[in-house]
């Protein structure tokens, strides 16, 4: 299916953030720093993907792993950085990233959902037990216009699976290949 999006910009949310930090005393040299969205996003050319937790299966073994696998294709073709978000605390992510070898992919907490929220992608997965998490998608970003998202199917509450279709780094490099050899950007649309 296809729908015309709403949200044609990347919400205004600052994220609360860890990062390293010699000058910090004993053996966590970390420290919290803000992160916004315009330091993430503004004049560049961003691809976002955002999945329901860290550690899971899906998430662990494919999803962030391809895109991480697949950063100097992303480069080659334009993009900037590339950002995984997912409503976990900074703490998880980071410990996630050293897990999986996240070398490229900067990890994004959206602790409290906000972002996930503003976007329309915050839902309940309260039948597994996670609570309100982000729904899986991915998007490409420009100078914090949003020029394509790729939503897996079933966005609801409590859906009963975890599709995994749309959203993973092969399409999206395909999307921006074709769009290269376009040269122009095509609508705001989800696919799923």
């Amino acid at each position: 299916f296809r729908i015309t999006m709403a949200v044609t910009h990347v919400p205004d949310v600052v994220f609360k953030c860890r990062v390293r930090d010699e000058s910090v005393p004993g053996s966590n040299p970390f420290r919290w720093q803000d992160r916004t969205t315009a330091e993430l996003f503004a004049g560049k050319k961003v691809v976002l993907f955002s999945l329901p937790g860290a550690f899971t299966p899906t998430c662990s073994s494919n999803h962030l792993p391809r895109y991480e696998a697949l950063f100097e294709d992303f480069k080659t073709n334009g993009v900037d950085s590339i950002i995984c978000l997912s409503v976990n605390d900074a703490f998880v992510m980071y410990q996630w990233g050293l897990k999986v070898g996240a070398k490229n992919v900067f990890l994004l907490p959206d602790g409290n959902g906000e972002f996930s929220r503003k976007m329309g992608m915050l839902v309940d997965k309260s039948n597994i037990g996670f609570g309100m998490r982000s729904w899986r998608y991915s998007m490409l970003v420009n100078d914090c216009k949003i020029e394509k998202m790729f939503v897996e199917a079933g966005l609801s509450d409590n859906f009963g699976e975890d599709p995994f279709k749309v959203s993973d780094a092969d399409t999206m490099l395909a999307y921006l290949k074709g769009e290269q050899s376009a040269g122009v950007a095509k609508p705001i649309e989800f696919e799923g």
